[in-house]
Parts: C-alpha cells; structure tokens; sequence
C-alpha cells in the first residue's frame, strides 16, 4: 500500500519532506488556524456574557417599598424584558437566528470560495465581522441603545459574515495537505475552534468585571486585527509561491492510489487500496490533464458526491450537540450549580480542552486504519455514556472538569473530524478529478447542514430546558447522538466489511 508521510510517497520521504515540510506549509497552517480560532472566540463571547446581558436587559429585583428611581426613561431603558426567563429564551433566539444564517451563509460561502480568491473572501467576513460584533456589544452600550429588532438584524448580518470562515480555511488547508496523515494534521488543526472558545473565554472572564460591553470590544479589535493580517499574509495554494499542488510531483503520477468510493462494493478490493471516501485528486491521464485550468464543481454536483448527503446529516445531529455545549455550559453551570459567572466561564474549557485531545488521537487512529467511520462509531457510542455521566455529575468543580472533559473528548473529537478531515476527504475524492476546485462547495455543505442541524437544536434546548429540566436536554443529547451512529451505518459497514477484505488478502499475502 502506498502512503506518504507529510505530502510524499514512502519511496521519496526524505526529498518530499525537504519540499512540502517548507514554512509556507507552517505560516498556512498557523494563519488559518488562528484565523478561525478568532472567529470561535467571538461566538464564544457572547455565550460567556449571557448571564451579564440577561441582567442587563431585566429589572433589579426589589420590594415595593423601595422607590422608582427617575427618569424612567434614563433608568430603566436597557429593561426589554419582565424577568430573566424571558431574556434566557431571548438570547437562546438570537443563537437560533445567528445558526440559521451562519448556514445558509456556508452553503453560498462555499461556492463563493471557491471561485472567488479565498484570502479576500477569509479577510472580509473577519473584518466585516469584527465590525458588527463592536457594534453588537459595545456601541449599543455605550449608547444605551436596547432594541430587540435591531440585535436580532445584526445576528443574521453576523451569521452571514462568519460563514466565510470554515469552507475557506478548510480548503486552503487541503490545497496545501495531501490525504496520507490527513487525519492526524486536521485533527489537530481542528483544534483551532476549542483554542478560539479557550481564548474567547479568556478574554471574556478577564475583562467582565468592567461591563460585558468591554468583552465584546477586546474581542472584535483582535479579530479585525487578525483580518487584516490574513489578507496580506495568507497563500491559499502551494502554486503561488511556484510549488506543485499535491499530487503534481514527480513523474505526475496521482497523489494517492485510486480507491474505493464510500458507499461503493467491496468485491474489488485489493492491498492498494487507501480510505474509502477518498481517491486520487487527479488521474494518470498524462500531462496534459495536469495543466488544465481548475473547474469549479456546481451545488447539486456536489451533493450528490459519495458520502457527502450521509456525513452532513450526521453532523447535523452532532453539531446540535456539539454547539448546545458551546452555547448553554456556563449557563447550565451557573443554573444548575450555583458558580460564579466568571468561574463557570473558566471550567468551560475544559470541554474544548477535550475536544482537541480527541480530534488529534481519533484522527491518528483513523490515519492508522484507513478509515474514519469506525472510529467514529466507537467515540459516539461512548459518547453517549459520558453524557449520561456528566448529567450526574456532583457539586464538584474538580469532578465536574474530569467528567467534561471527558464528554469533550467523545463529542468534540468526532465533530472536528467530521467538519475537517471528512469534508477535505470528500472534497478530494475520484468523482471530482475533473473538477479540483470542490473543497469549499463540499465543506459549505457539510458544515452548512450541521449549522441547520445546531440551530435548530438551540430552539430545542431552550424550550426542553424551559419546560423540564436540564436532565431531559441531557437525555434529548443522547438521542441525537444515536441518530448521528444511525446516519453513518452503512458507511461503517461498508468500511469494516474493506477493513476484513483488506485483513484476509494480507493472510494471503504472508
């Protein structure tokens, strides 16, 4: 079997080390990274701050006696709603409409990205994003501007621009990463959301005791930064700096073998074959077929991709839960504990710490075996165990951090392969030779279903959590994630039934 090591085959590692392993390889890595690990940390601070704007936007509890302070309109003007319970569903409102928007943003970012030169596109929304952030915060703040149709327009407005982010980064990043070790790279790239909700959460904690307008501020200023870098700074191909795109060295040959597609018949495999939704970017069809000119693959083309409709509807599934944690876990922890906002803020992390763990060692599993959907199925289904054991957790913060953690670990892991690795496997497999320039497409639709998926659930959760109690959003958790097993089967069939088929032609073999 032929593999390659961090973009070459194993008969020339030490000359494709010398040539991939470059600091253009390091800077593209580092800049997408941080670039969306930016754009997390502004989602991650408005999740941070709900309780501080749900106190904004309600009445100071008092007895009668206490006197009306005037005037009423200086006073009491930022008080849009009765009491908190109505300002939680609120904000689980604007989660609703950012996700909605953030998604029907990634199915059109996508196909933008990719015809569009995906530095300016990647640029764009994190400055224009930055700037609606500020504005969401901080400006109607410091103006004492309380309007719910006005933060509601500026959510969708916000959705639409960070949507740019992540078909973005995830094609650069395939451009530049070939899919042998593709697993164990993404897995830890995708820790680039968790940093940015660790950061997020930093910056938020360190700065509320001013005014969560401040968090907001902090926030939007780095991420317009970081913009402004990304466009001067970012190479989205390895032909810009006059290196071969992946698979274009040597004799021409393809990157990879030609393999399997993902719901395909098993009867031909052979000891050549590599991970089953995946296949050479381009065929052995000369020179000639190199130096075409890129063609864009169209929407439905794209959907109609081998394993592209299956894997999104089960990140549709997981997203829903994935996000819940990343919206409504400093909330549940102060609702259901008693801590502080800003202590809660800090044992957060800790789910995101899990999730990059995860992401890295089930993607270097995955690389191991060649196949992701096993590896997959074995995390979610522990998943669920550990969501059942989180819901039980004590009144424990030491406890409590071990046991999230550990939910970060099963949940999160599966969901930055699934939004990384996947999507850039699916995006480079053999239905696309013709048309090499389907990375974002395919990413916009993965991710776009999993943003429906979430924002959807966000609905789900407040109105669970409103009429029950946080153990049903547990239980609600669990089922999603029996669905998201349930989508990827036959996937996982096919993939164990290559995994025996390759096993008995090694016995064979020796």
């Amino acid at each position: 079997m032929h593999s390659r090591s961090c973009l070459g085959n194993a008969g020339r590692e030490k000359r494709n080390d010398l040539i991939y392993c470059t600091h253009h390889h390091v800077a593209v890595f580092l800049l997408t990274f941080f670039s969306y690990s930016l754009l997390h940390a502004s989602r991650k601070t408005f999740s941070n701050v709900k309780v501080s704007i749900s106190n904004q936007w309600t009445p100071f509890p008092h007895n009668n006696t206490s006197p009306s302070l005037q005037p009423n309109e200086l006073w009491n003007n930022s008080h849009i709603f009765p009491d908190t319970r109505k300002a939680t569903l609120f904000l689980g409102t604007l989660d609703t409409i950012f996700l909605f928007s953030y998604a029907v943003g990634l199915f059109i970012s996508g196909i933008v990205g990719d015809r569009l030169n995906m530095r300016w596109v990647l640029s764009f929304g994190m400055c224009s994003s930055a700037v609606v952030v500020f504005v969401f915060g901080t400006v109607t703040e410091w103006l004492h501007f309380y309007n719910k149709w006005f933060y509601c327009f500026l959510w969708i407005v916000n959705g639409l621009l960070q949507s740019t982010g992540w078909p973005c980064v995830v094609a650069v990043m395939g451009n530049w990463f070939g899919k042998a070790g593709r697993g164990l790279v993404f897995g830890l790239w995708s820790a680039c959301a968790s940093v940015g909700n660790i950061f997020g959460a930093f910056l938020a904690s360190s700065v509320l005791q001013y005014g969560y307008e401040y968090a907001f501020l902090v926030t939007a200023s780095v991420q317009f930064a970081g913009g402004i870098i990304v466009f001067f700074g970012l190479v989205i191909s390895p032909k810009e700096v006059g290196l071969p795109d992946i698979g274009e060295e040597g004799d021409g040959s393809a990157e990879e073998d030609v393999s399997e597609p993902l719901i395909g018949s098993s009867d031909d495999d052979d000891d050549d074959q590599n991970y089953s939704i995946q296949a050479a970017d381009l065929s052995n069809s000369g020179s000639s077929s190199n130096t075409r000119q890129p063609k864009a693959i169209g929407f439905f083309q794209a959907c109609c991709l081998p394993g592209v409709i299956l894997y999104s509807l089960a990140y549709a599934c997981l997203k829903l839960v994935n996000y819940s944690f990343f919206f409504w876990l400093p909330l549940y922890l102060y609702d259901n504990f008693g801590w502080k906002e800003a202590e809660a803020d800090e044992l957060s992390i800790w789910y995101d710490v899990g999730g990059i763990i995860g992401g890295t060692i089930q993607g270097f599993i995955s690389d191991k075996l060649q196949k992701r959907a096993p590896v997959l199925a074995v995390s979610l289904i522990l998943a669920i165990a550990s969501l059942l054991g989180y819901s039980r957790s004590p009144n424990d913060k030491l406890i409590n951090a071990v046991l999230m953690a550990i939910t970060g670990f099963f949940i999160g892991g599966p969901s930055n392969m699934i939004s990384s690795a996947i999507s850039a496997d699916l995006g480079r497999q053999e239905m696309v030779k013709g048309s090499s320039e389907a990375l974002a497409t395919v990413t916009g639709i993965v991710d776009g279903t999993g943003s429906i998926g979430a924002a959807v659930g966000q609905s789900l959760v407040s109105l669970i959590h409103d009429k029950l109690e946080w153990m049903s959003v547990f239980y609600f958790f669990s089922l999603m994630i029996g669905l998201t097993v349930l989508f990827i089967m036959p996937l996982i069939v096919n993939e164990i039934k290559m995994l025996r088929a390759e096993r008995r032609l090694r016995r064979l073999a020796g």
